[in-house]
């Protein structure tokens, strides 16, 4: 069943003094992103590389962009709500705001004037270290008409901008309904963050496994309210891991999502429960959304095989084959990656290719289109493989990216992530449950996908 979640108002008559709504959010690449590219277009010339990198250029923009757009948001979807008006504003910029800074927007309903519909608006928007970087007042018009309603389809983006294919994922994991999840080690802001932001979403019921005392400073850190969730207080993030598999191995959860520990530890627990294991061997899938690719991306294996034999390799290919099924896609098509077409013994990861695609023939890999070796180019580039001449049901159309070795998966996912400016999720599959397999550096957003992930791998497993 979905979460009950629903989009109301409020009107003049039912508003009274003091009252106060809030939201919270970290700012960022993409938020900066955004306000630079809306204000080169703009200022029509007046925008070039080095002015968009200047610190002070972008915090400015980050004040006057994101700040006020939070404050509105707030007005028009939470108090008074949908049919709200803008009338004035009156506001001090006392301090800034960065990129990965955590913003909080309030509004307090100050005054209400009958005879208008005119609220005034207390407003103020500060880091979360308490330092202010917006506060004043606006003055809105209320809504006439009461507005209550189950919540539906998330937004769609507009023309010309690219879908936001995770918001979709999300979507498809709620429409299954929450999933029990262990959580593990989430003691510091961006990994407890992560969590509560999944159960916000509806995609997540949490059992947070940890130093109980640290995992609450780091939800007061994040601002995040921990009321009504389930804490094991463990006394290392070793002892953490081993009490969450367990909880995995009794069927009291569905899935595990690591928080602030090597990725080795919560692994080998999972390992050292024979239960939990398969005959498959433990690969991981990055799911990178890629402005200008038409689809998403699994790249595997780029955090958990180092180099991996050809049975590994096989493990691999179909752990990222049973994730794309789970994810709405009936055949994928996964493309072996090497730096040549060509197969030759002078480079091994060509041979490794050629031995996996015979294996999908004949029936020892199933449910995709796999073929390989394909250059990058080849693989996600139609073009390119027509102009050098190359037939292939995969080529140029690849849903699954397989890389020869986690050195070059790595490589890879993290250079869609920091040079093509791809959100990416993350996720451990092979074992009895999946894991939803964070890193540090992962906004919440992208640690909510990878909770979503979680979410469709462990409903295909129970189906």
């Amino acid at each position: 069943m979905k979460s009950e979640r629903v989009i109301s108002n409020r009107t003049l008559g039912s508003l009274k003094p003091g009252e106060s709504a809030h939201i919270e959010h970290r700012v960022s690449a993409c938020d900066i992103r955004s306000v630079t590219a809306f204000a080169s277009d703009a200022a029509a010339q007046a925008v070039d590389r080095t002015l968009a990198a200047d610190p002070d250029f972008r915090a400015a923009l980050a004040q006057g962009g994101v700040v006020v757009a939070l404050l509105v948001s707030v007005i028009a979807t939470r108090l008074p709500g949908p049919g709200t008006r803008l009338k004035a504003l009156a506001l001090d910029f006392p301090g800034v705001l960065k990129q990965g800074d955590l913003a909080v927007a309030e509004v307090t309903v100050a005054s209400l004037d009958e005879a208008s519909g005119a609220v005034q608006l207390d407003c103020r928007c500060r880091r979360n270290d308490g330092q202010d970087i917006v506060s004043g007042q606006i003055t809105v018009v209320a809504p006439d008409t009461p507005v209550s309603r189950p919540f539906g389809r998330p937004v769609a983006m507009d023309s010309g901008q690219p879908p936001d294919r995770f918001e979709d994922i999300e979507e498809l994991a709620r429409e299954m309904g929450p999933i029990r999840m262990a959580v593990v080690n989430p003691v510091d802001a961006p990994s407890i963050e992560g969590a509560i932001s999944s159960v916000r979403a509806g995609l997540i019921k949490p059992v947070l496994f940890g130093v109980e005392r640290d995992i609450r400073a780091a939800a007061e850190d994040a601002r995040v309210d921990l009321s009504g969730i389930e804490i094991h207080d463990t006394p290392d993030p070793e002892d953490a891991a081993r009490a969450a598999a367990r909880l995995a191995a009794d069927g009291g959860c569905d899935a595990l999502m690591k928080g602030s520990l090597h990725t080795d530890v919560l692994l080998r627990a999972v390992l050292d429960i024979e239960s939990l294991r398969t005959a498959r061997r433990l690969s991981h899938v990055f799911i990178e959304d890629v402005p200008g690719y038409p689809r998403l991306l699994l790249v595997s294996d780029g955090a958990v095989n180092i180099r991996p034999d050809l049975e590994t390799l096989r493990d691999i290919v179909q752990n990222a084959i049973d994730l794309a099924h789970a994810m709405g896609i009936a055949r994928p098509k996964v493309a072996l990656l090497s730096a040549v077409e060509t197969v030759t013994d002078d480079i091994p990861s060509t041979t490794a290719a050629d031995a996996i695609r015979e294996m999908a023939e004949r029936g020892d890999i199933t449910g995709a289109e796999v073929d390989g070796p394909l250059a990058m180019d080849n693989a996600v580039f139609e073009e390119a493989a027509r102009i050098k001449g190359i037939t292939s049901p995969v080529a140029g159309q690849a849903d699954i990216l397989i890389a020869p070795d986690l050195e070059a998966g790595n490589i890879l996912a993290k250079s869609l992530d920091y040079l093509a400016g791809a959100e990416a999720a993350g996720i451990v599959l092979g074992a009895r449950i999946p894991i939803a397999l964070t890193s540090r550096a992962d906004s919440a957003r992208e640690r909510r996908a990878s909770a979503a992930f979680a979410a469709l791998v462990a409903a295909r497993g129970r189906a």
